[in-house]
């Protein structure tokens, strides 16, 4: 099963490698990570998806993690209410008699044509694993020349107060 898990740390060299070792050591696949500095320049949030078989041995890694030295807070979101976007670049044979079709297949995946050349186009398309996933199929029979996709990066998203809830704090 995956688990999306999110480790907000002090940004100093050698933490990325500490949490990586111990899921390492923990026989943890890491199927995505992303990391990337928060609003404070001092504090990273690392967001891995993990291939775990149970919840047991999920409970254990939060644990452990949560022990080491520069992590400030370990959280599971898998099931919580989150948005979760990756970003691919794909590079498609694209000759020009096929372009128009092309775009009219991407066109509703939103993405974006971000170079261009005689015989090939790179487009970017950001969104859950699962578009990623649909658009690299949609655009395999024309001929992938080139593949790379970021790791998902996630956030919990806001609760919002329903309208019975605001009169009541007033």
């Amino acid at each position: 099963m995956k688990r999306v898990i999110v480790v907000t740390v002090i940004n100093q060299s050698g933490v990325l490698n500490r949490v990586t070792g111990l899921l390492m050591k923990r026989q943890f696949n890491i199927e995505s990570i992303t990391v990337g500095h928060t609003e404070n320049d001092h504090i990273s949030k690392m967001t891995f998806i993990v291939n775990v078989p149970d919840q047991n041995r999920i409970e254990q890694l939060v644990k452990q993690l949560s022990k080491q030295i520069d992590v400030l807070k370990v959280q599971d979101i898998t099931d919580k209410s989150i948005v979760l976007r990756e970003l691919a670049l794909v590079k498609v044979i694209s000759p020009a008699n096929l372009r128009m079709e092309m775009n009219a297949i991407v066109e509703p995946f939103r993405a974006q044509i971000i170079d261009t050349a005689k015989n090939v186009v790179t487009y970017q398309v950001v969104g859950s694993p699962e578009k990623i996933d649909a658009f690299i199929d949609l655009l395999r029979p024309y001929g992938i020349k080139e593949l790379t996709r970021a790791g998902a990066t996630a956030t919990v998203r806001e609760t919002q107060l329903v309208h019975s809830q605001l009169s009541i704090l007033k």
